[in-house]
């Protein structure tokens, strides 16, 4: 998917016309289907929940050029997180000249290249909603056409109004851009309503899944590192206490960051919530026996090589070597 498409030719004199009927006829068909898309719901929960009215007036704004939407978008949402960065330092990174526009996965990137985290958020307009109540700027995809001539385009939703029915968004050009939610949610399910939020290390969305959490913050560390990420895993395990992979992956980044007993911690509290997590068994011993712990290295060991999988083989070689020692 790409934003902001090649405009039509205009100089040909005798194809004018017929550029003008098809856009005629493009713009009737649009207000048809937005006539005909049923308004989105949203749950009482979530109407229960967030304000009534939002508005997240300092996300700066920045006019998208043509074919510059998604740096422009990015710039906002960076901006307003903190990062010192601008559009035209941004182009040469998300920006494909050959596809006039830029793609999901790089967008994505390039977060991560500016020491944030890009977190797709559930595709619900419940999801989105929530985000902005939370004071989180986030990035939407839109088709702006129809879904056989896609106009691909990224705007920031800042804010809402619930009882006008109404989103707020830095849009194209417009800043503050008010679209009511029937036509919004429209050109956003054309895009599989993707969106997203770019956050700081250690701040997590308000809707998001431990294993949506865990992808995200996991793509974030293969970038920048696991000390970079290590804030983002302590925020996660403290969200999820529950989740053993969010513990297992909180020990990981502990131990690269020489934090042993701290790493034996998160282990611990890996196994407390899955005991059959085969590869926390065995980093438990492992880490155990560095902080010369053998007897309870040992028992980690034992537990590890009676689990059967790909790490049983791996974690009786430990076993052994340390009985050995």
């Amino acid at each position: 998917m790409i934003d902001c498409l090649e405009r039509q030719p205009t100089s040909d004199r005798n194809a004018r016309p017929a550029g003008v009927l098809a856009l005629v006829l493009m713009l009737l068909m649009l207000l048809m289907l937005a006539g005909c898309a049923s308004a989105p719901r949203l749950d009482d929960t979530t109407r229960a929940a967030v304000a009534p009215r939002v508005l997240l007036d300092d996300v700066p704004f920045h006019g998208q050029r043509d074919y510059q939407c998604g740096p422009a978008s990015l710039a906002m949402a960076l901006q307003h997180d903190g990062v010192e960065t601008d559009v035209d330092s941004l182009i040469p990174q998300v920006f494909t000249p050959g596809r006039e526009g830029s793609v999901q996965p790089e967008m994505l990137a390039t977060v991560r290249r500016q020491g944030r985290i890009p977190f797709v958020i559930e595709g619900r307009l419940d999801a989105l909603l929530t985000e902005i109540d939370a004071g989180h700027p986030v990035v939407v995809m839109q088709n702006l056409s129809l879904p056989a001539w896609p106009v691909w385009h990224y705007a920031v939703a800042i804010g809402y109004d619930l009882e006008a029915r109404e989103m707020i968004l830095h849009s194209g050009m417009e800043a503050q851009r008010v679209e009511s939610f029937r036509p919004f949610d429209a050109t956003w399910a054309r895009s599989d309503r993707w969106a997203f939020v770019a956050l700081s290390p250690g701040e997590l969305p308000a809707t998001i899944s431990p294993q949506a959490a865990l992808q995200a913050i996991g793509d974030f560390e293969g970038v920048r590192g696991a000390e970079a990420a290590l804030p983002a895993w302590e925020a996660l395990s403290s969200r999820f206490p529950d989740h053993a992979m969010a513990h297992f992956a909180l020990g990981n980044a502990r131990h690269t960051a020489a934090d042993l007993e701290g790493a034996i911690s998160a282990f611990r509290d890996a196994v407390a919530a899955d005991a059959s997590l085969a590869p926390a068994w065995l980093n438990l011993g492992l880490a155990l026996e560095s902080a010369e712990h053998r007897a309870e290295a040992l028992e980690a060991l034992e537990r590890a090589a009676a689990l059967p999988g790909r790490w049983q083989e791996r974690s009786r070689e430990a076993l052994e070597r340390v009985r050995k020692e």
